[in-house]
């Protein structure tokens, strides 16, 4: 697999939350070759089964991968004079926003600017101040009636990039967050074609992540795995993020530790990670981590979950940078991990008791 074409394509799709049907398609055309069967849910999570291979009697056991499609973005929320005011579809830094691009999805597409009052006519003291929202327009180049026939309050506007390749392995672009975890995933089903494994595969590109974590509940309640891995981004080193709160870029997944997180699972991670040699770190989260795996562990009676980060920096930006290895390496141990699991594994968690109920 070419992941930097794959990475491309799939941070170039429009995918804000709730309207991820862009980006959902481009997955699933890179899901069909290596799945067995890939459908969508009533939510929108595009989800494929890898069936394991095992003897009849041998009593069927699954694992959920999760990573979110969706990217932060904006939404129409009102007209002046021919200019649309907007507001803000998940985290999005307006410190980062001012002379971007976007894509106004009316009527039809169409391309626009952020920008806002020229220095020059402000205020000495309001000049070196970061612009709020409320000081932000955007401007299509329309005249006021046309733009009022074409757009309405609540369309979507996606920022638009294009995918950049640096030097060293490096790439960056909009929407890595979560895309570059997608991306991990068809590594790992692609791995997964040249190994065995007893256990169903369940790869899942959830819906919603940025506005709740919504398409993981969702997903890992219709599913009910044994098991499930979430892969999300994490915060790459850089200058002015503290050591103890970021991990190392080109370092391999940092595999998370903390109470989302079963301490099985984590273990075995480790262990898979340093039997092959590949290039990993840890990484501890000491409260909620703010991804699928939050969602998922807490799913029907409980699931045990994992979390892998894929380092990333400038988050929630749409210049986020990445090393395609760490990205390959994420999905390599994911797929060994996935040929290691048997039911002996199931009994460490506890899977093969009967669950207690009461009279």
């Amino acid at each position: 697999m070419d992941v930097v074409s794959v990475l491309r394509q799939l941070s170039e799709a429009r995918g804000l939350p709730g309207y991820e049907d862009e980006v959902r398609a481009c997955i699933s055309g890179f899901y069909e070759p290596w799945a067995d069967a890939v459908r969508t849910d009533s939510l929108g999570n595009l989800i494929a089964l890898k069936k394991g291979t095992r003897p009849a009697e041998t009593k069927a056991r699954s694992i959920m991968l999760a990573a979110h499609m969706d990217e932060v973005g904006l939404m129409v929320s009102g007209f002046e004079k021919g200019f649309l005011r907007f507001t803000h579809m998940g985290g999005v830094d307006p410190r980062t926003i001012l002379g971007q691009e976007v894509v106004v999805y009316g009527q039809r597409p169409l391309p626009g600017i952020i920008a806002t009052h020229p220095p020059h006519v402000l205020p000495p003291e309001e000049r070196n101040k970061v612009v709020s929202y409320e000081e932000l327009f955007i401007d299509v180049g329309l005249p006021e009636e046309e733009l009022k026939e074409l757009v309405r309050v609540g369309d979507p506007i996606a920022m638009r990039r294009e995918f950049i390749e640096l030097a060293e392995g490096y790439v960056s672009g909009k929407a890595f967050d979560d895309r570059a975890g997608v991306a991990s995933l068809l590594v790992c089903l692609e791995a997964l074609q040249n190994l065995q494994h007893s256990w169903d595969v369940y790869v899942v590109a959830t819906v919603q992540e940025e506005k709740g974590l919504k398409g993981a509940t969702v997903g890992a309640y219709g599913i009910a795995p044994d098991i499930a891995i979430a892969v999300d981004v994490g915060f790459g080193r850089q200058p002015g993020v503290e050591e103890k709160e970021s991990i190392v870029m080109d370092g391999g997944p940092a595999i998370a530790k903390g109470p989302n997180i079963h301490p099985v699972m984590h273990q075995t991670l480790v262990e898979v990670a340093k039997r092959y040699e590949l290039k990993h770190q840890l990484e501890i989260i000491p409260g909620a981590s703010g991804t699928d795996a939050w969602a998922i562990q807490v799913t029907r009676e409980g699931i045990p979950s994992a979390l892998l980060s894929i380092p990333l920096r400038y988050m929630h930006t749409s210049v986020e940078t990445v090393c395609i290895r760490d990205i390959e390496r994420t999905g390599r141990l994911m797929a060994l991990f996935i040929s290691q699991l048997d039911e002996s594994f199931a009994e460490k968690l506890g899977l093969g008791e009967e669950r207690w109920m009461p009279c």
